[in-house]
């Protein structure tokens, strides 16, 4: 149920194969030292906790001044390795359709003014009111999800957030990119049903939507709990003082249970974690938009974007924590029962996720550099991507070397930290393009006793752009602009 695809051993090590060859084409700069990078990283006994001991290991044959060599000078070119990411193979729902999740993960830098780009990341606490804004480099991921419990995830995409993008729009385009590659590289045909894209209450879905409407997916995402949505105004009535007609019905409030209406469709089914779980669904509801914010820009009349508004109410959580109902909004229409529940057991599994994040940073070491320039984070985001592909093109390949303390797991349920284990005996039949190094001297370095005399100069972190509100001071800038 874990696995994606069902391949036989030797398929699979031929798709790793070519996986690693494909890899080492992307890499234009210093090949060889970024390659044995990756499987440094893959083949380390423990969690990567600093980059000059990744250069003690086996796999590693070079020093330490070529892997920061490699890291500064080295040049991967992302659309390449994007595109060879879109033509792996991707795990699907219960249905065959593909499940897109998109959310945002910080790497955190508080203590490098001489950083530029960074942003104030909002990072959760544990207490209340404990929630903290940290300078940080945010980075967009787009990954498919896979069906039932796991921790696993293909990631397609990242994007890192700078000072003067809008969230919204980078969003957008990145996932109008992934989707093309995907039908590109036969991931979907006109006939196998939308791609599902499912969101967290920080995106606007129903942006993403408009944005995203002349593409084969299917917007789902979580809205908060504070929020309303309209009803259809219903057939045009004539009034004895005429005017123009309603363009909204019925209000719906999240929290006023006085305000809904009969739904459309309810489903109800037992679950092994939160207890009996109850959806209901209204269908064509649509929220109120106005000329502010990402609208600014509309042209003509604003649009109605019709979709369907789920409610889901479980019994208990897995921790026996307060279970409040999670409002979800799907840009599709007229959903039967069936189809409810699978747009809301695909947004369960976005937490996945969140697994693939703590992975990235525990064990991988993905925000484990301290670099000051913001590419040389590209690229190390670009390894551990690479890293993490092999790990999941090779768990058909890897056998469960648990712990005595851990508990058996059986081959098709292998956690990336178990495959990661064994990795370094798949290694040795997989293909390994680079060559041998060759021997050379460490370069002079500054003098010694010489003070640097160029010290880096001093970012102040935020955003650059300050967003418009009004649609008054949108019309005047755009009329000192003529």
């Amino acid at each position: 149920m874990s696995l994606p695809v069902v391949l036989s051993a030797v398929e699979s090590l031929s798709v790793l194969s070519r996986f690693r060859s494909e890899l080492y084409d992307c890499f234009y700069a210093r090949a060889d030292a970024l390659f044995d990078l990756v499987d440094a990283v893959l083949c380390a006994d423990g969690p990567v906790t600093s980059l000059p001991e990744l250069t003690l290991t086996a796999e590693h044959p070079r020093g330490h001044g070529a892997m920061y060599g490699a890291l500064n000078n080295g040049w991967l070119e992302p659309t390449r390795l994007r595109r060879l990411l879109a033509t792996t193979p991707l795990p699907r729902a219960a249905d065959g359709r593909i499940v897109l999740a998109v959310d945002v993960t910080n790497w955190l830098r508080p203590d490098a003014p001489t950083s530029p780009d960074l942003l104030f990341c909002h990072v959760y606490g544990r207490g209340r009111s404990a929630d903290q804004m940290i300078p940080g480099w945010p980075y967009s991921i787009v990954a498919a999800l896979e069906t039932g419990r796991t921790s696993w995830t293909a990631v397609l995409d990242a994007i890192r957030l700078g000072p003067a993008d809008d969230a919204i729009a980078v969003t957008a385009a990145q996932l109008r990119e992934v989707v093309e590659r995907l039908v590109q590289s036969g991931h979907w045909q006109p006939w196998n049903p939308d791609i599902l894209i499912v969101t967290d209450a920080g995106y606007d879905v129903t942006r993403l939507a408009y944005l995203l409407s002349d593409l084969p997916v299917e917007l789902v995402g979580r809205l908060r709990s504070d929020r309303v949505m309209l009803r259809d105004a219903g057939p045009r009535r004539s009034g004895p003082r005429g005017g123009q007609p309603r363009k909204h019905g019925g209000v719906l409030t999240f929290a006023k249970p006085d305000t809904w209406h009969t739904p459309d469709a309810v489903n109800t089914c037992d679950t092994t974690r939160y207890g009996t779980a109850e959806a209901k669904a209204w269908d064509r509801m649509h929220p109120r938009i106005q000329a502010r914010g990402p609208w600014l820009d509309h042209e003509g009349e604003l649009p109605l974007l019709h979709g369907t508004l789920i409610r889901l109410k479980v019994d208990h959580l897995p921790s026996d924590g307060e279970a409040k109902p999670v409002w979800l909004w799907s840009s599709k229409t007229a959903l039967s029962s069936q189809d409810v529940k699978v747009r809301w057991q695909a947004f369960l599994r976005r937490f996945d996720l969140e697994h693939t994040f703590r992975f990235w940073k525990q064990t991988l070491g993905w925000t484990t550099p301290k670099v000051r320039d913001p590419h040389v984070a590209d690229l190390w985001t670009w390894l551990i991507i690479a890293a993490h592909t092999q790990l999941r093109l090779a768990r058909p390949l890897a056998e469960d070397l648990r712990r005595p303390w851990e508990k058996p797991r059986p081959a098709n349920r292998l956690t990336p930290a178990r495959v990661r284990r064994g990795f370094r005996h798949i290694r040795e039949t997989a293909a390994r393009p680079t060559a041998v190094p060759k021997p050379s001297k460490p370069g002079p370095g500054r003098p010694l006793g010489s003070k640097n005399r160029r010290p880096a100069p001093r970012h102040e972190p935020g955003k650059t752009v300050k967003r418009i509100e009004t649609r008054t001071e949108h019309l005047r800038i755009k009329q000192e602009h003529r």
